[in-house]
């Protein structure tokens, strides 16, 4: 049996060296780890076995920790080993070695030791004497009352926010650091499908231990909270699943339980009921856990680390599907390809939020579709309001006001500092369950049309000349077919919307949306072509036609880029630590302004191609204002 399982970044192993060398001195018995543990996969038999076999784990708490997802799994388990007798600082010890502990997750450890190595020696001996035996990694499932929802998919890269959710809900336990003598409501909150409900669900089947009164899941409008039966065997966690948008403050508050031995979690979408306890928002997952959940990066990058397509998808590659046809058929036209996989309307649901909003939410995410993957602001949707409809700019800016507020609301917008960002997935669903086509394409077209104008003026959008079916110039200065014309008019609006023609922002934006952008152009002409019935071919006799035009952008401007610059982006990503931001790890790249001075390169001979194919269409939307 081992005294001690020393837990430690790979980071710090020559910091950890003394401290190891001081316990081993002291008499103790010492396992260390000298193995990585891929990915999100959790620890290894080897290591469990290890575990098993320790009377206690003792964490080299660096700031670096957390960042390893190996640490989190091995700490994971001993403080549940800790936990299912009644302590969990029991079997945990912890050395943070950083001046300050916001760092450390659960609140519940962050009373840590400093000091010198043979101290902290001294200390593990004396914690050693009251601990008797290895560690119980076994513990007995949670008491569940109510109906708790059937566990659907793998638990992958959700450690970190299992630890926040745990430190939110017990933040009592350390009122000293937090501030706290009373435990809070706590939010869980985030877009649909993003995995509210599978985090929910891991945590209380995993920290069962903290609540022997027992798990109670609900869900609105009928809640259930514990009684008095329950209160008696100790503190309960109170779930309530699926907490709608657009309810009162009273009646948001009427769904806690007022028991202090009660922990209320609400799992919502909304993002309007900041007043009410804590709030933890849940993001897309990060994309090695994200690839590693889908088996594939290009699939993982598709729908931008939503689990729940995720999940999806990762069954087909299971199951043998062709990973590029799965990707192809994302953005195909006709039944969704996440409704075939889940065998049921499940798109529905992901927007079903949007449906009862009021009108200018709406329109404002068909605004931000159009848009899409560019950021939306109030000023891009209320010019597009002024100019489909008309209306005073005053008017378009306050109901674009109203649009983007209600769909931030209800999660169907995310806040970023260039305006508001579309996640794919939503953009996905709104597509196919668009209630006014019509609308729709308007509105595409007026956004597409400003765009081209080269900007967004209130008082210039309704002089833009708004391209609609059957306003395109009558006389081509070639004859084409009408399908040629249709395609090139489809290839043309959908060109001059991608960052490559607009022009990425200096120090903004994001690289990673540049390139994705630019990627999905390849699916977006093949089905053009296709639903067009147009092949895709190089011409000597028309050497701009539609087909030529197509080949010439696919194979020889996009192709040769995205083949240099993305596997060279990719392995930048991967080196992210889970502490710094996406956007941040991305402008600390040093080839990053290599990248924006390609990209700028490309503007010419993409808009060299949407003139071509302006001159196919008959509609020229103002592109010469893009050079």
């Amino acid at each position: 049996m081992w005294d001690i399982f020393l837990s430690y970044s790979r980071r710090d192993a020559d910091r950890v060296r003394p401290l190891h060398e001081a316990l081993t001195a002291a008499g103790l018995k010492v396992f260390v780890d000298e193995s990585a543990v891929a990915g999100f996969a959790g620890i290894s038999d080897s290591i469990r076995r290890a575990l098993a076999d320790s009377r206690v784990l003792l964490a080299y708490y660096s700031s670096g920790y957390p960042e390893r997802p190996a640490c989190q799994w091995e700490l994971t388990a001993a403080f549940l080993a800790g936990l299912s007798e009644g302590d969990p600082r029991r079997r945990v010890l912890v050395v943070n070695p950083e001046p300050g502990t916001g760092h450390i997750h659960p609140v519940e450890l962050r009373d840590t030791r400093h000091g010198r190595a043979a101290d902290l020696a001294s200390d593990v001996i004396r914690h050693l004497r009251q601990v008797a035996g290895p560690m119980p990694l076994e513990a007995a499932p949670p008491r569940v009352h109510g109906t708790m929802p059937p566990v659907m998919g793998e638990f992958t890269g959700r450690l970190p926010e299992l630890w926040r959710l745990h430190s939110a809900l017990h933040a009592q336990e350390a009122p000293l650091v937090t501030g706290r003598t009373m435990a809070r409501p706590v939010q869980l909150r985030g877009m649909p499908g993003i995995g509210k409900t599978r985090l929910a669900q891991e945590y209380a089947l995993r920290f069962g231990a903290a609540f022997p009164g027992g798990v109670h899941w609900a869900r609105t409008p009928a809640p259930h909270p514990p009684d008095s039966r329950h209160l008696g065997d100790g503190p309960c966690l109170y779930v309530v699943d699926d907490v709608p948008c657009g309810l009162t403050p009273r009646t948001v508050a009427e769904l806690t339980a007022a028991h202090p031995s009660v922990r209320t979690l609400l799992l919502t979408r909304s993002r309007s009921y900041e007043g009410l306890g804590e709030h933890l928002d849940l993001g897309p997952l990060p994309q090695e856990a994200a690839a590693e959940l889908v088996g594939d990066e290009e699939l993982a990058h598709g729908v931008e680390g939503h689990p729940g397509a995720l999940r999806l998808l990762g069954r087909a590659v299971r199951a043998g599907e062709d990973r590029a046809g799965l990707l192809a058929r994302l953005y195909e036209p006709g039944r969704s390809l996440l409704d075939v996989l889940a065998g049921d309307d499940i798109t529905a649901e992901y927007v079903r939020d949007v449906l009862t909003a009021p009108a200018e939410a709406r329109e404002a995410l068909r605004c931000a579709g159009a848009r899409f993957p560019l950021p939306v602001a109030e000023d891009d949707v209320a010019a597009a309001f002024t100019a489909a409809d008309g209306l005073p700019p005053a008017v378009a800016r306050r109901r674009a006001a109203v649009g983007l507020a209600e769909l931030t609301a209800r999660g169907l917008l995310e806040p970023a500092p260039d305006g508001y960002r579309l996640h794919p997935v939503t953009d996905h669903a709104w597509r196919h369950h668009e209630t006014d086509a019509a609308r729709a394409e308007t509105l595409r077209r007026t956004v597409l049309s400003i765009l081209g104008a080269g900007g967004t003026t209130l008082g210039a959008a309704p002089e833009l000349g708004v391209p609609v079916p059957g306003g395109r110039r009558e006389v081509a200065p070639m004859a084409v077919s009408e399908a040629e014309r249709m395609a090139a008019f489809d290839l043309q609006v959908e060109l001059v919307s991608r960052i490559g023609v607009q022009q990425l922002p200096i120090d903004s934006g994001s690289l990673r949306e540049a390139l994705t952008s630019l990627h999905s152009l390849f699916a977006f002409t093949r089905d053009t072509l296709r639903r067009y019935s147009i092949g895709l071919q190089s011409s000597a006799d028309a050497p701009d036609s539609v087909q030529s035009l197509a080949d010439r952008l696919l194979n020889e401007v996009l192709r040769p880029f995205t083949t240099d610059w993305h596997p060279r982006l990719l392995n930048w990503e991967a080196q992210r630590r889970p502490d710094v931001s996406a956007l941040d790890h991305e402008r600390a790249w040093d080839q990053a302004p290599a990248l924006r001075a390609a990209l700028d390169d490309l503007r010419r001979p993409l808009q060299d191609l949407a003139s071509a194919l302006a001159a196919i269409s008959g509609a020229d939307f103002g592109l010469s204002a893009t050079g």
